[in-house]
């Protein structure tokens, strides 16, 4: 889609002999207008609830508010959170790096639920046999211990998969291929002792945790955020989350960047490669296409000093969809 894009962007530019947009400045309009869009459907969605709980909305094929949530299920993601760990022993703080390009290797534009699995079944083994999609360890007694959706982890790799079927007493069919060579450490953590945690501000924790009444407990948790960590409560001995696949975050994450990548030729014009590495479409739906190149005229409007490109973007894209700007 991002080559159709670039395509009426320039056909709408040369028309008129507004100037061109290079590669780099159309990578980097692109980049805004598709956040831009992004952060629209949010809006959208909150738009079309109020229209649905007025009876102003329609259902089966004009169910609006289906194909927005369709839409933003698709940036909807589940990742383990690593712990934050301050010398690699202490892990009685229950601290976690929020979701991240470092960390999950997405950015998290909002956090959904958080999930905790504080039951560790089974710790410091190694396994014994490499077979793909298993966990083989000899030593194990699995029957009666593991059950299907347990979480098991490799220390090593720090990559996680779930239990798909108990083989044998020593013998677990997991989800994905994570052991690829012997005696690599792994522990289990129980899927089905889970609780989710409630997020709470920093000033409100104090609060919360000065009366027993209102103190988060293990069977009622709650966590506080700040740019870079999470932090679980209660923070007891008791009650110890620190090990990677005990945090599980349901988040949206932001689109990846998009970006026309290209092969320039004898003659200086770029042709477009997408079998480039760093080649990547735009994530937004077939139908914002037009949305996308309107929104990224209105910037090489600004640009190239043209104001009539600016206008006339702002007002096709005005056009397109006056159903959210007219039904306030």
């Amino acid at each position: 889609m991002i080559n159709s894009v670039r395509n009426t962007v320039l056909s709408v530019l040369n028309k008129n002999n507004f100037g061109y947009i290079s590669p780099s400045d159309f990578n980097l309009y692109a980049k805004q207008a598709q956040l831009e869009a992004f952060e629209e459907y949010f809006s959208n969605a909150n738009k079309t609830t109020n229209l649905e709980n007025t009876r102003m909305s329609g259902t089966d094929y004009s169910d609006i508010q289906k194909a927005i949530s369709e839409t933003l299920e698709y940036f909807l993601v589940n990742d383990f959170l690593k712990p934050f760990d301050y010398n690699n022993t202490d892990v009685t703080r229950n601290r976690f790096y929020i979701p991240s390009l470092t960390t999950t290797g997405n950015e998290a534009y909002m956090i959904n639920r958080v999930v905790l699995y504080p039951t560790i079944l089974v710790n410091a083994s190694v396994n014994t046999f490499v077979q793909t999609d298993r966990l083989i360890d000899s030593s194990a007694s699995f029957i009666g211990l593991i059950n299907p959706g347990d979480i098991v982890v490799n220390s090593v790799t720090n990559k996680t998969a779930t239990v798909y079927t108990i083989l044998t007493n020593d013998e677990l069919l997991l989800s994905a291929n994570i052991f690829p060579n012997t005696t690599t450490p792994y522990y289990i953590v129980s899927g089905k002792n889970y609780v989710e945690s409630e997020k709470v501000s920093a000033g409100k924790i104090i609060g919360l945790n000065l009366s027993n009444l209102t103190a988060p407990s293990s069977m009622f948790p709650a966590y506080t955020q700040d740019s870079t960590l999470m932090q679980i409560y209660p923070t007891s001995s008791t009650f110890v989350i620190g090990k990677l696949g005990q945090v599980q975050c349901n988040y949206f994450r932001y689109p990846k960047e998009p970006k026309w990548t290209y092969v320039t030729l004898g003659g200086g014009e770029p042709i477009f490669d997408q079998t480039q590495l760093d080649y990547q479409d735009f994530e937004l739906p077939q139908e914002d296409e037009f949305k996308l190149a309107m929104k990224i005229l209105q910037y090489c409007g600004v640009s190239i000093r043209e104001n009539e490109v600016t206008q006339f973007a702002m007002a096709q894209e005005q056009h397109e969809q006056p159903t959210f700007s007219q039904q306030q």
